[in-house]
């Protein structure tokens, strides 16, 4: 049930965001060059790198080494334009990173499998451009479309409905969140210390590589951030299920616990200094 009411929110809230995006927004960074190239390099060559890095150097254990590099190559997290838009990123850098990142993923999650196969064990033959095609359309490119078209055909009823389900979505997940993470708060000690520390220095350096390579704008360097230190989770877990990965879900709770511990200190950063950042 908690399931049913999670996969239906996250589906409500991309529909309320593709109301309130224009086709223009896809378009943004293609008419940025050099904004889109250090984006695709930040979140696709920066992060895995890093991972691979971290898997090499620190004595960590396999199920986490493994666990880092499948949450580095699957960026483009589907709920990025609400998480950024709220914390001062630009809507159209946002709309446009999220669903161009999206369709490279469709070619550089499975490249990144193949490339990395001697690094991790896992069978890359099961992970294909078409299952990795079939997750991102349904979990992000379908709503998101059936939601563009809604304000094209019926722009007065979507601005009217798209800000409520936008806040009815966020609440039903917020909760959704809570009641799982109280569920699996015991997977999280289980994984043991080192990978929780692991996988906040991996989120800690992801926040710093959209910082930086984000540009003098600061709106733009927050998008990127953030961006770069999200993981798209339903990827994730297509690639673990097929390494068969028995941990799978209390790795990906952990991840995202550290993740939140080392994201909040930085958002309350821009929020009370967003000149700064």
């Amino acid at each position: 049930m908690l399931l049913l009411i999670l996969k239906t929110s996250i589906a409500t809230l991309i529909l309320a965001i593709g109301m309130t995006a224009v086709t223009d927004d896809i378009v943004y960074l293609w008419r940025r060059p050099v904004l889109l190239m250090k984006s695709i390099i930040a979140m696709y060559l920066v992060m895995p790198a890093v991972a691979v890095l971290m898997a090499r150097v620190l004595d960590l254990p396999e199920r986490t080494e493994l666990a880092l590099v499948i949450l580095a190559i699957c960026a483009g997290a589907p709920l990025l334009p609400k998480k950024l838009i709220k914390f001062g990123g630009d809507p159209s850098y946002v709309f446009s990173l999220i669903v161009n990142t999206s369709l490279l993923a469709i070619a550089t999650v499975p490249a990144s499998l193949h490339l990395l196969a001697g690094t991790i064990s896992l069978d890359t033959s099961t992970v294909t451009p078409a299952h990795v095609a079939g997750v991102i359309l349904k979990t992000f490119l379908l709503p998101l479309g059936i939601g563009m078209l809604l304000r094209r055909a019926a722009p007065a009823l979507a601005g009217r409905i798209g800000e409520p389900l936008l806040k009815i979505a966020g609440i039903a997940m917020g909760l959704c969140a809570v009641v799982a993470l109280a569920a699996s708060l015991r997977l999280v000690f289980e994984v043991g210390l080192p990978s929780l520390l692991a996988f906040a220095a991996f989120t800690l350096a992801a926040i710093l590589a959209g910082h930086l390579f984000g540009g003098p704008d600061p709106s733009d360097r927050i998008s990127l951030a953030i961006a770069c230190a999200s993981r798209h989770i339903g990827l994730a877990l297509l690639i673990a299920a097929n390494a068969r990965d028995q941990h799978a879900l209390e790795l990906v709770v952990a991840y995202l616990l550290a993740s939140a511990v080392v994201s909040i200190p930085y958002v309350l950063w821009i929020k009370k200094c967003p000149m700064q950042a």
